[in-house]
């Protein structure tokens, strides 16, 4: 993945461009948690026993956590580093605000 500019159109704040490689890895983790998300409701409307549900309901959080991890470490590693090299320090209040939704 290339490290110097992930977010050729940071300068937008409603475009991103992402590498193709990374685009479609978010792509598959998202097909995959949606996958489950389906399974979860299917188990709920079948009554499955709640431990067996619980446990998948982590499973999906952790896809979900992963693919905001890869988004956040390319937005981070692009778009705010561009942005800071371009002397646009506000962009450090948006990551800050960004992360604590996050958490």
């Amino acid at each position: 993945m290339k490290r110097t500019n992930d977010c050729e159109k940071c300068e937008n704040r409603q475009e991103s461009m992402r590498p193709a490689k990374l685009t479609k890895d978010l792509v598959t983790r998202m097909n995959r948690v949606e996958g489950q998300v389906k399974a979860i409701k299917a188990m709920i409307e079948r009554e499955v026993y709640c431990d067996d549900v619980l446990t998948q309901i982590a499973a999906a959080r952790s896809a979900l956590s992963s693919v905001a991890k890869l988004l956040l470490e390319s937005h981070i590693r692009g778009c705010v580093s561009q942005k800071l090299k371009n002397g646009e320090e506000d962009v450090a209040d948006e990551l800050v605000k960004t992360v604590g939704r996050l958490l």
